[in-house]
């Protein structure tokens, strides 16, 4: 599973979506072999490569539960949006520059309100129950089908808190950690658990 999630600089939105992401499915699949198949990034649309986390992002990532330690920015590029099982931006001009690089990946394409607004109308029955190593193509795929219910808008665009005080780079990060929420229920819910059989005593 190869989730990638776009921004501008790769400093802020982004970074602080992949590392509450890795936050989660490190808690959610604890103990499990399926963590290991669960690869995580984030990249910037003109990102500087190397550059670490911004300071009040950073902050920001750890009130919530998540690590900024060793971060470090990298551009999106072609193979990175190609390679992707499924990329979440946090506009829609980043969707738009992901598909420039990559117009096959529409189906597994969307900014990440949009992905989480989309979870809510579309059929994810048995999704948690499906191999995780292509659980999260086919969840682009559910996500995709109900793209018909749904209009976009503005809404679907995460201000870039870039040059910001900290309290706007707080609530950034809160409504990334909320619109996360119900993609990492399915994405992270462990195949094995959930078939486990209690032994006959």
């Amino acid at each position: 599973m190869r989730l990638l999630f776009v921004c501008t600089g790769n400093i802020c939105r982004s970074p602080v979506a992949e590392r509450l992401t890795l936050a989660r499915a490190s808690g959610a699949l604890a103990g499990s072999p399926e963590l290991g198949s669960v690869e995580v990034v984030s990249a910037g649309v003109q990102a500087v490569a190397g550059a670490p986390m911004d300071r009040h992002s950073a902050r920001a990532l750890e009130s919530l539960g998540g690590d900024p330690g060793g971060f470090g920015s990298q551009r999106l590029t072609a193979e990175l949006a190609e390679s992707a099982d499924l990329v979440l931006t946090m506009t829609r001009k980043h969707r738009e520059a992901v598909l420039s690089l990559a117009p096959r990946g529409l189906r597994r394409t969307f900014t990440l309100a949009e992905a989480a607004d989309l979870a809510a109308l579309a059929d994810l029955s048995g999704l948690n129950l499906s191999p995780m190593d292509g659980r999260a193509r086919e969840f682009g795929l559910r996500l995709d089908a109900a793209r018909a219910r749904r209009q976009t808008s503005p809404a679907d665009d995460i201000a870039d808190p870039m040059g910001q005080r900290s309290a706007v780079h707080t609530e950034v990060a809160a409504r990334i950690e909320r619109a996360l929420r119900p993609l990492a229920d399915v994405l992270f819910t462990s195949v094995r658990s959930r078939l486990a059989v209690p032994l006959l005593a």
